[in-house]
């Protein structure tokens, strides 16, 4: 059983936290116990209109695997208690990953932990960050951030993101999938996808993008080209490649790749065909395909993979 913290500061947002509180519930199906702590048990006073009653004080932190902490408003303001920082930093030096959340992020800042390690938070305070903190090396156009022990995210969507992310790291993406279905999701999204694209392309062209992608997703197995994949949104290729960058992080290409090894990850974890079987079933050939990109992309091998993750484990 992996247990999750949710840090509730002071005009902490109301989407951020009820994020990881939702997607980590504790349920027969999950193998995570949350608790939602503030810096004392009692009332604390959220943003936007709203307020939360916390069982738990700092002492969650000391209990905890992996620590999250939700935006608040006034962030390049605020500074978090002097006592809520020692407790992140005492929760990090034990072994505990610390997860922020949009704004969440100027408090693993404040605490020094992103110092020369790379974060992002909401667009709209990046430059922020980057000033308050100077030392951390912002990216504003990310989605989220895995620095290993300390992850950072973008605004409140993105927060999804991150904790699938982090299903997927711990459960694998079976768990991580069956978790998306249930928030109605996309299943993934890169970390390396902007946060913020203005466009003056019209709306529908989106809307086709997408379906596009459902549609590849359900022919893997099928041979997929740019010009295949244009065709079935109706643009040009080029158009489609550019676009389709702008809204994945990916080259298509490199989206088809990952959207097959994630496939093989689920067949791996849920079936009992060999590699062989499972690489032409996805699309990638052969077994030493598979094998290639398994440790391109994971560092790992798919029977390693399979030891790891396989259903029942």
């Amino acid at each position: 059983m992996r247990r999750v913290a949710v840090l509730v500061l002071d005009g902490a947002k109301p989407l951020d936290v009820g994020i990881p509180a939702q997607v980590f519930t504790t349920r027969a199906s999950m193998p995570y116990e949350v608790r939602v702590c503030g810096a004392a048990p009692g009332l604390v006073t959220g943003g936007d209109g709203l307020s939360y009653h916390v069982a738990d004080g700092l002492d969650a932190l000391a209990w905890a695997d992996i620590v999250f902490v939700p935006g608040y408003r006034h962030p390049d303001r605020d500074e978090p208690p002097a006592a809520v920082l020692a407790a992140l930093l005492a929760a990090h030096e034990r072994g505990a990953r610390l997860a922020a959340i949009s704004t969440g992020a100027f408090a693993l800042a404040a605490t020094g932990l992103l110092d020369g390690r790379r974060a992002t938070t909401h667009w709209h305070y990046t430059r922020a960050l980057a000033a308050k903190h100077p030392r951390v090396r912002v990216d504003e156009n990310v989605l989220f951030v895995d620095e290993g022990s300390v992850l950072t995210s973008a605004g409140a969507a993105s927060g999804i993101d991150l904790c699938l992310h982090v299903l997927r790291a711990d459960l694998g993406v079976a768990a991580s999938n069956h978790a998306a279905r249930r928030l109605v999701a996309a299943p993934y999204r890169s970390g390396g996808q902007a946060q913020y694209v203005p466009r003056s392309v019209p709306e529908p062209i989106g809307e086709r993008f997408a379906a596009t992608r459902e549609w590849a997703l359900h022919r893997l197995g099928e041979p997929l080209t740019v010009t295949v994949l244009a065709r079935h949104a109706a643009v040009s290729p080029r158009t489609f490649s550019r676009r389709f960058v702008e809204d994945t992080g990916y080259t298509p290409m490199q989206w088809i790749l990952r959207a097959r090894v994630d496939l093989a990850r689920e067949l791996l974890e849920r079936s009992e065909r060999g590699v062989e079987q499972i690489a032409a079933d996805v699309g990638l050939g052969t077994g030493a395909n598979l094998r290639l990109h398994f440790q391109q992309i994971l560092g790992t091998t798919p029977s390693e993979y399979r030891r790891t993750f396989a259903q029942g484990e």
